[in-house]
């Protein structure tokens, strides 16, 4: 198993319970950018080649598992990145104690975990309360985008968004074919797309 960096995280990784107040973005960033959330962002594929490509935004990974936060830390260590950080915690918590209202410019919340058995699906992330909570910290005007290949979930979350009174309905992305193997916006849809499965694309507004 391949080892994890030997290296000072900070600030590039954080854990949630570290975070003792709400966060003050321009001193979290050390800049004034618009900032976007990857939440759930596992590995960090999409946190860091979007900070890549943007540098004009920050962006902010959110992942539950420890050492895959560590790996994705380790991603943007390796490269750098003065727009891009990953925290360590549950997303729940943060989006509810941690982060100012209307702060976000967009949350990316890509394939979140399915939680197949029956039993288990009230543990999916997206819920009501998380609708709600997406709806308090995107600034108006602002996006959600949420990818899934499982289509009963994605009907649960285009149901929850297309209903919710504060966001609206815009256009999904169509699927694009990618220029190389790292052409995708996640590992997880790289490895979905080549075994052929279909991916399911939602974005939405806020509009008040």
């Amino acid at each position: 198993m391949r080892q994890l960096p030997q290296v000072d995280p900070f600030p590039w990784l954080r854990r949630s319970h570290d975070i003792d107040s709400v966060i003050d973005w321009t001193e979290f960033f050390g800049n004034d950018q618009p900032v976007e959330l990857d939440i759930g962002c596992g590995r960090g594929t999409f946190t860091w080649h979007a900070s890549e490509a943007n540098p004009h935004i920050n962006y902010l990974g959110i992942e539950l598992d420890y050492k895959e936060a560590r790996r994705a830390a380790d991603k943007i260590w390796k490269r750098q990145l003065p727009n891009a950080r990953i925290v360590a915690g549950d997303a729940n918590e943060l989006l509810n104690k941690w982060i100012v209202p209307g702060s976000v410019a967009a949350a990316h919340v890509y394939f979140p975990d399915p939680w197949w058995k029956r039993k288990h699906k009230r543990r999916r992330l997206f819920n009501d309360e998380f609708a709600d909570q997406l709806a308090v910290v995107v600034k108006m005007g602002g996006l959600v985008h949420s990818w899934t290949d499982v289509a009963d979930y994605f009907e649960v979350i285009s149901a929850l968004m297309e209903h919710h009174p504060r966001f609206e309905t815009l256009t999904a992305p169509a699927e694009r074919t990618p220029e190389n193997d790292l052409d995708y916006h996640t590992s997880f849809e790289r490895k979905k797309r080549k075994e052929g499965e279909t991916i399911y694309r939602g974005k939405w507004r806020k509009i008040a």
